[in-house]
């Protein structure tokens, strides 16, 4: 021991830095931890799950519709979405589901199976997304159709759904 210290300094010394240590090593194993769940470099997006949250409700989207089940396929827009087709501005998701009776759904179910195609889902802020694709209607013994989408998303206490959906 060393001239002016007293008994049980190196003790003391030494728990401060073990403690030192073990925050140190406990905020490392934390932080490790959380990047799992943190957005991934370069999406911009908060959680690393987010775009396959997306993917998996535009699935869910098509297989509702190919099931013939309207409110599953409509399921993925807010109350408030608005759509822009070839009538132009629709609001709302009645208005959206009275826009697709009167069309793709006239006979109660849709004649044609759907499917995505060139999906692209980018963040363009923590809790908002753009997703671009293009659109594939086959079958039912009529020509094919495609056209290409932009759709915005928002997070919502509900998972990711479209608040705008601009399709031609």
């Amino acid at each position: 021991m060393g001239f002016n210290r007293s008994v049980g300094y190196e003790l003391e010394t030494c728990s401060r830095k073990t403690m030192k240590r073990c925050a140190v090593l406990l905020l490392i194993g934390l932080l490790a931890g959380c990047a799992g769940q943190m957005r991934s470099a370069g999406t911009g997006f908060q959680f690393a799950s987010d775009a396959p949250a997306i993917k998996a409700t535009l699935d869910t989207t098509a297989a509702g519709w190919n099931r013939g089940e309207l409110p599953v396929y409509l399921s993925a827009y807010v109350d408030s979405a608005t759509a822009m087709g070839s009538t132009g501005l629709v609001r709302g998701v009645r208005g959206i589901e009275a826009q697709m009776r009167a069309g793709f759904w006239r006979t109660g179910r849709p004649a044609q199976t759907l499917s995505y195609d060139h999906l692209e889902i980018r963040s363009i802020g923590p809790n908002q997304a753009i997703v671009t694709g293009q659109y594939i209607l086959t079958g039912g013994a009529i020509p094919n159709r495609t056209g290409w989408f932009t759709t915005i998303w928002v997070r919502t206490p509900s998972g990711w759904r479209m608040v705008h959906d601009h399709s031609s």
